[in-house]
């Protein structure tokens, strides 16, 4: 197997430089600001509706502008990845995602925020598989798995983080400072990045862009999450199950395209490997319940339980923290056990924490420690996603890849967030209640614990191969 080597996406064998580990705290740092984006405003909505006069249902458009192109688009972003260089990409991003954080914190109206909430939706699409697929192509071997480590484990504990940080911004320093905190760290990245990792042409090789087949799935992605994201709102149910069923459409379109298409945007091949499927799977599932467990904590902790906005983001914190053990501990373990083994416990311990916050959301504590549980488990399962499916794919596809698996932790989150939301609507409704959440978290628990046997059978079995991926020249 000598002829076999681990490369670069552009053909380049990754440096053995400390660069990569400084490029990869500032990549991480990168995808931080992105995934806080999606959480970190739920809590700064009330006083951010008051001061722009904007009711509930104008208020949640604050997270659809943002969250509709950041998942429509990262399947086009990891293709001008692949095409254009993912350094390239990803600071065209990042300089997009500043500029439009800091005019969204300017903003003195629903207008201007929304738009500039677009335009970090549409920035992130770019910057995350950019930066996902530089990862894994400047690490090779088990620094290939640490790093994907790492990388899940953002993903994993920004979610968390950023229900706390927004908490304190917003009671501190206002909630426009949820926006202007993403610039000094963009500027920071910016200017460092191309100081540890030098920029790299990319391998074109006369390939061109499907823009018909991007606009197909950007118009699907964004459909489906804006139907996803509607469920139980104030919406008909008309119109979000129009918007599903015309996802549905505009995805088989999709697929007819990239049929017959010379460049296609996806190889349907690549979805097609029992390794990526899995890890979409896995991805969408930790996603949905980890997502959808915060939403549901905030609300029993602060509307039934009557904790203020600053105490149910501290108790937060001991979830944020199983969330980073789970993925610092699953960043060793697939690497010994294999994904299979971490990707059904992980999904099994989730089971249990959710289990225990069904039983226990009288009990703050005892809650708190459920959430936490479920939290563990699902901070592996992101590692296990990640790893799984990008361990397997050729170096001129990862900028594609880690845009399907980036999708599919969009879609999750809009998912478990209105599906447990509809579930709980009674509680929601009426917090002096607690059935809604007990329903809800059990639901949980039971999606958890269907996910652990479907990762047992569809996980590929054994170890990742020391050096994964691996390719002849």
């Amino acid at each position: 197997m000598s002829h076999l080597t681990s490369v670069h996406p552009t053909g380049v064998k990754p440096p053995a430089t400390r660069g990569r580990w400084i490029a990869l705290v500032l990549l991480c740092a990168a995808q931080f600001m992105l995934i806080l984006d999606v959480t970190v405003i739920n809590v700064a909505l009330p006083q951010l509706g008051r001061e722009l006069n904007l009711d509930g249902g104008s208020a949640s458009w604050a997270i659809t502008a943002y969250v509709i192109p950041f998942g429509g688009l990262l399947l086009f972003g990891g293709r001008l990845s692949d095409l254009l260089g993912s350094q390239r990409i990803f600071l065209a991003g990042l300089a997009l995602f500043t500029v439009a954080s800091l005019f969204a914190g300017l903003a003195d109206g629903a207008p201007w925020l929304f738009a500039a909430r677009s335009a970090q939706g549409i920035g992130a699409a770019l910057l995350s598989p950019a930066a996902l697929a530089t990862v894994t192509g400047r690490f090779s071997g088990a620094d290939r798995h640490r790093a994907l480590a790492i990388w899940g484990a953002v993903g994993a504990v920004g979610a968390a983080i950023g229900v706390l940080i927004g908490g304190i911004l917003t009671e501190g320093a206002g909630w426009r400072w949820i926006f202007f905190i993403n610039i000094p760290v963009g500027v920071l990245v910016a200017v460092l990045l191309p100081l540890v990792v030098p920029a790299v042409s990319a391998v074109r090789s006369g390939r061109r862009m499907d823009v018909p087949g991007a606009i197909l799935v950007t118009l699907g992605a964004g459909s489906l999450i804006y139907g996803i994201t509607s469920i139980g709102g104030t919406s008909l149910p008309v119109v979000w199950i129009s918007l599903i069923g015309a996802a549905g459409v505009l995805f088989a379109l999709f697929v007819m395209r990239e049929r017959t298409a010379r460049d296609p945007l996806l190889d349907l091949r690549i979805v097609a490997r029992r390794p990526v499927q899995a890890g979409i799977v896995i991805m969408l599932g930790a996603s949905a319940l980890l997502v959808g467990s915060f939403f549901l904590l905030s609300f029993v902790l602060q509307n039934h339980h009557r904790l203020s906005a600053l105490g149910a983001r501290l108790a937060f914190f001991p979830v944020a923290l199983a969330t980073l053990v789970g993925a610092h501990l699953a960043g060793s373990l697939v690497s010994r056990l294999g994904g299979r083994l971490v990707a059904a416990t992980a999904f099994a311990i989730a089971a249990i924490g959710a289990g225990v916050a069904a039983i226990e959301v009288e009990t703050i504590p005892l809650l708190v420690a459920g959430v936490s549980v479920t939290a563990l488990g699902l901070g592996s399962a992101f590692v296990a996603a990640t790893t799984t499916a990008m361990s397997h794919v050729q170096p001129q596809e990862l900028g594609v890849a880690s845009g399907i698996i980036n999708t599919f932790h969009e879609l999750g989150a809009a998912l478990g967030v209105a599906t447990l939301s509809v579930i709980a609507a009674g509680s929601l409704a009426q917090p002096e209640s607690t059935t809604g959440f007990v329903s809800a978290y059990a639901t949980a628990a039971v999606v958890a614990l269907g996910v652990a046997i479907i990762a047992a059978l569809l996980v590929p079995a054994g170890r990742p191969a020391a050096d994964a991926p691996r390719f002849a020249h």
